[in-house]
């Protein structure tokens, strides 16, 4: 099974897939009106997927128009974007050791990827690794954890319980895979903004995107002075 793969339980055309869709086109048209990238500006993509299940799986590779300016990282091989997406370069590495020099692309944008790199101190060193390499600043999107139902699970509410009583739950329940902080480490907006402060990350906004008036998922994007 390709690395990311178990993160992908959903079937293609159900509906949690058909609301991530939607959600994702709201996510990256804050990405371009947040960062205001233009043409000349390189980025880093970092967190893309071999899987193909969906077609929204690597949205920004897929929806942004300059291929060419757009490098993109994961730890599972997606060598298959270059050939879809010509213009675009894979780079195969982990999201939290970089290999590349600091302030090396001038937005850098991660998806999905904050709530499953592990512990709080594992999310504030790859978002620290992000605003490294990066000149004019990031843009992180992560589930929100107090939205009703737990996306990866699709279950109710019960990631809500503390979080050592919902990972019990969900071993009881057969998913153990999620039940391990390193695979699933939902955020609230107050702790995404500690982590954010912690790390030294000073022009910076926690802001969303919802579903009926709540917030399905929390966006961090900060900009380096210049």
């Amino acid at each position: 099974m390709a690395i990311n793969a178990q993160y992908n339980v959903a079937a293609p055309n159900s509906l949690p897939v058909r609301v991530a869709a939607y959600q994702r086109k709201k996510m990256f048209a804050a990405f371009l009106k947040d960062s205001r990238a233009q043409e000349h500006h390189t980025i880093l993509d970092v967190g893309v997927t071999s899987d193909q299940s969906y077609d929204h799986s690597n949205y920004l590779v897929a929806w942004y128009p300059h291929k060419e300016r757009i490098t993109a990282v994961g730890l599972d091989d997606a060598g298959f974007l270059e050939t879809v997406y010509p213009g675009v370069r894979f780079v195969r590495g982990d999201g939290r050791a970089l290999p590349f020099p600091d302030r090396s692309f001038d937005y850098v944008h991660s998806s999905a990827v904050l709530e499953h790199v592990g512990s709080a101190a594992r999310q504030a060193d790859f978002v620290r690794e992000l605003a490294r390499v990066a000149r004019r600043g990031i843009f992180v999107t992560t589930p929100n954890r107090w939205f009703p139902v737990e996306f990866h699970t699709v279950l109710p509410l019960v990631h809500w319980l503390p979080k050592t009583a919902f990972r019990g739950l969900l071993r009881a329940m057969g998913k153990d895979f999620f039940a391990d902080e390193a695979n699933l480490n939902l955020l609230t907006p107050a702790e995404l903004k500690g982590l954010a402060r912690d790390i030294g990350l000073k022009d910076f906004c926690v802001a969303s995107v919802g579903l009926g008036g709540w917030p399905t998922n929390l966006l961090l994007s900060a900009r380096h002075e210049r």
